[in-house]
């Protein structure tokens, strides 16, 4: 096939517009999977005026404009997530790995990061079971929230949700940190105060983002089934190398990265698994 079918598009230059974003971003699109591709950057083609995939590879690799990497990304972005997902993961994090950073560092702030967060379920899903434990209370703790994409960073700001999204979040909890607003809820503000920052940022790049690669806490899930197997390692790298040591990168339940770092060691903690940077000398 030559061509997008539903709109008439020529393919010429659409793989190396998939090679390109896969140097670049870290998202793969193999070739059984080119339709997808097509489909979601026919509207960038078509508005700008293009004749193919072809014109927007040259306006991408030449040109480089961050405001038209932006809108590939928003266009390209799987946003669907909900509150409550894979939890026994964070509640093991926040049960058993939590305290013991805090009796360790007690002077200095409890620092996590999510990335990629989406519109803000994850992180604001640390934020709830953190309160539940009385964290908060007992000493300072940052939640950090990022994402590639800026449309969906946006929505995280804007903190509006509606019914999917609390498929999984128990109705006590719903009732206790959201309030009816607009046809749908949002975070109580005691709850969106527990966020610390929110923040555009490409997995690839995070080493620009030094503040945030220092987390001892870093949620990476479900953002490594999009990649390709060198920017996993590429990202996994960035992370070995400024992520502090005990450190605990958290990736999703079906990620492994066991043949890609020796970094990292895979450890169990009451039943959920994480990967754990230990101390030199550290069994």
């Amino acid at each position: 096939m030559h061509e997008y079918s539903e709109l008439g598009l020529p393919r010429a230059g659409l793989a190396l517009v998939r090679e390109l974003l896969t140097e670049r971003t870290g998202l793969h699109y193999p070739e059984d999977r080119e339709d997808v591709l097509a489909e979601r950057l026919a509207a960038i083609v078509i508005d700008r005026g293009f004749h193919s995939y072809l014109d927007l590879y040259y306006l991408l690799k030449y040109e480089d404009d961050p405001r038209d990497w932006a809108r590939v990304i928003d266009e390209l972005s799987v946003p669907e997530t909900y509150f409550w997902r894979e939890v026994d993961q964070i509640r093991a994090v926040i049960d058993r790995l939590v305290p013991k950073m805090a009796a360790r560092r007690p002077a200095q702030p409890l620092r996590i990061w999510s990335i990629p967060c989406a519109s803000g379920e994850e992180p604001l899903t640390i934020a709830m079971l953190l309160e539940e434990a009385g964290w908060f209370d007992r000493i300072p703790i940052e939640v950090h929230a990022s994402d590639a994409s800026p449309a969906i960073v946006a929505r995280a700001a804007q903190g509006r949700y509606r019914g999917r999204a609390f498929r999984a979040l128990p109705p006590a909890m719903k009732e206790k940190y959201f309030v009816a607003e607009d046809g749908g809820w949002r975070p109580v503000d005691a709850l969106r105060s527990r966020i610390s920052s929110l923040s555009v940022v490409n997995l690839l790049e995070a080493d620009r983002f030094g503040p945030l690669t220092t987390c001892p806490f870093v949620f990476c899930r479900n953002a490594f089934i999009y990649f390709s197997p060198a920017a996993i390692r590429r990202t996994v790298d960035i992370f070995a190398a400024t992520m502090p040591t005990p450190g605990y990168l958290c990736v999703g339940a079906s990620e492994s990265l066991l043949n890609l770092t020796t970094a990292f060691t895979l450890q169990e903690v009451d039943g959920a698994f994480v990967y754990a940077k230990p101390e030199k000398g550290a069994d």
